[in-house]
């Protein structure tokens, strides 16, 4: 062979060699499991809470009666503003009338017997005095037995005195309550503000609220000037939480418009919350959010959901939230791909690591714990274990989740975006 021919056959091996491994890779990309691919960037986070409630007025008033008679006067109409001290409503006043009356009789006889009362027992006092002086000056003159009776005859007269003077002090308070009740038959606004519920008419019966609180309610008046939506969040969230942080808030009835609110109030202890699908009773936690510069025509019970901001980053590192994902510390391999800086990584469970799949130049993937910090809508903030640029697998969760560690992968093809297509 001569040496020209002996470099033909080695330039052909080569060809061949790199021909066979080209296909081998191009056959390999094809058989590796199909996965979105996306570049680990900075992006501007936001970690937010999302609540669904009704806008009420920070201050209302259910005003009830605390009699029961019929409804003689409604001086109001539903929406109409009031101000505070103004007659709205007004009971048959009649019958209480009769008994302030009757008290008043009452009281006048109790101060008549008490007067009696008074000048028999200056009389038995006197005639029980002047009979102990004479006993004392004559013994003979008035006996024991006499003088015992006398003073029998004060004692008697000092008791019903007393007992008189105690049924004036109960005919006073008879009459203060008879007083009180009538007073009741007049309802004035106790604060200024708009009528939001009109539950009677007039000529109606008003009922005492004692047992039924819902049923007594005659009307409602509301301060529609300060508005709150009132959410419910559940325990999981409530911590994230703080006074004072933003929200973002949708009112149903106003669709193209988003309001700003600050949470003025987050309740201590939980609320009655829903029954979940195992039968365990949801906890959940109120949370007033204060709506700054409400519209004019907002009405108390509207439909609202509240995404209040709890946390916030600037170009910070991120992953998508799919792309996380939990594997068994023991099944991880010690390889190079770790970061040397061994920053600390949340742990999951007692074996369990949190991570990501990073492919590398050949579409393998190797799994590599990751530390987290805020969620936001889509992605994650990632504080350690990746790098700006590299990149990680993704999606499809189902494809995360039965991925192994040096699996290989190839890039799942984009739609073709039609002309005019909005993307999703």
């Amino acid at each position: 062979m001569t040496k020209r021919t002996k470099w033909i056959v080695i330039g052909v091996g080569v060809v061949a060699v790199g021909a066979i491994g080209y296909l081998q890779f191009t056959k390999s990309k094809k058989k590796g499991t199909e996965v979105r691919i996306e570049n680990v960037q900075k992006r501007d986070l936001v970690a937010s809470v999302t609540a669904s409630g009704q806008v009420t007025p920070r201050t209302k008033v259910d005003l009830s009666a605390d009699i029961t008679g019929k409804i003689v006067a409604l001086n109001v109409k539903m929406g109409d503003m009031v101000k505070k001290g103004q007659l709205v409503l007004q009971i048959d006043p009649q019958q209480f009338e009769s008994q302030v009356q009757r008290a008043e009789a009452a009281l006048a006889n109790a101060r008549a017997g008490l007067a009696q009362a008074n000048a028999n027992l200056s009389q038995a006092t006197k005639n029980y005095q002047r009979s102990a002086e004479i006993k004392k000056s004559n013994a003979t003159l008035i006996s024991d037995e006499q003088l015992e009776q006398l003073k029998t005859s004060m004692e008697v007269s000092q008791a019903l005195y007393e007992a008189a003077h105690e049924s004036v002090k109960q005919a006073e308070a008879s009459l203060k309550d008879a007083r009180w009740q009538l007073s009741r038959t007049n309802i004035y606004a106790p604060m200024s503000g708009r009528v939001t519920r009109l539950n009677v008419e007039n000529g109606e019966t008003a009922v005492q609220g004692t047992f039924n609180k819902d049923a007594a309610t005659l009307m409602t008046i509301a301060d529609m000037s300060v508005l709150e939506t009132k959410v419910k969040v559940d325990e999981t969230d409530v911590s994230r939480i703080s006074l004072g942080d933003s929200a973002v808030i949708q009112i149903d009835a106003f669709p193209d418009t988003t309001f700003i609110g600050r949470v003025a109030e987050i309740s201590q202890s939980s609320v009655r919350g829903t029954t979940t699908t195992t039968g365990d009773q949801a906890i959940d936690y109120e949370v007033k959010i204060r709506l700054v510069n409400p519209p004019a025509d907002t009405r108390q019970d509207f439909s609202a959901t509240a995404k209040v901001i709890t946390d916030t980053r600037t170009q910070v590192l991120a992953i998508p939230i799919i792309a996380l994902t939990v594997r068994e510390n023991e099944e991880l391999k010690n390889t190079d791909s770790v970061p040397s800086s061994k920053a600390p990584v949340k742990q999951v469970g007692k074996k369990d690591v949190e991570g990501v799949f990073v492919v590398d130049g050949t579409n393998k993937v190797t799994f590599r714990p990751v530390k987290v910090g805020i969620a936001g809508e889509k992605y994650f903030e990632v504080l350690s274990g990746v790098k700006a640029d590299e990149r990680i697998v993704g999606g499809t969760y189902q494809a995360i989740r039965e991925l192994k560690d040096g699996a290989i992968v190839r890039e799942a093809k984009q739609p073709v975006q039609k002309p005019g297509e909005k993307k999703s």
